[in-house]
């Protein structure tokens, strides 16, 4: 995978998550189906907080950040949506720098041992960020489906 690629894919993953989950508003910050749940606006700050966890984490001597806790507490303080989406599109842009900022040689060698991708080429980031992505996109259409509303296809503008 070279660059071009992996900045094609995040471009393509921001695409389908702002597609499937632009019918939110601000009014459903708050809505979770169920106490204890992530909130519509938690979903999306969780979201990108973990394109940033993985971009921060792929090129981290230490590695990927382990302290699960304290990034759920940071999550559950988002109460706005739009304050969320502002989280998402400054993840995007600052993974597409990381993209820029590293060469194909360096995403292609392996991440040391570890409980996170170990031993995986850095670039294997780039299915598991489409693929967690694309796990929350799809809880929050279900949120959407709940709240009355109907989602857009996320592949394509209709």
């Amino acid at each position: 995978m070279n660059q071009q690629e992996m900045a094609g894919v995040l471009v393509q993953m921001k695409e389908y998550f702002d597609r499937s989950t632009r019918v939110l508003e601000e009014a459903d910050s708050t809505f979770a189906p169920m106490e204890g749940m992530f909130t519509a606006s938690q979903q999306v700050a969780h979201a990108a907080q973990t394109v940033n966890w993985f971009f921060l984490g792929v090129f981290a001597p230490e590695g990927f950040d382990l302290g699960f806790e304290r990034m759920d507490r940071e999550v559950r303080a988002t109460t706005s949506l739009a304050a969320a989406r502002a989280l998402m599109d400054t993840a995007c842009a600052a993974a597409q720098a990381v993209v820029q900022s590293h060469s194909d040689s360096e995403w292609a060698a392996l991440l040391p041992p570890g409980p996170i991708m170990g031993g995986l080429p850095r670039h294997a980031i780039f299915s598991a960020v489409m693929d967690h992505t694309a796990h929350h996109r799809g809880a929050l259409t279900v949120y959407s489906r709940l709240l009355g509303k109907v989602p857009a296809m996320p592949y394509m503008d209709a």
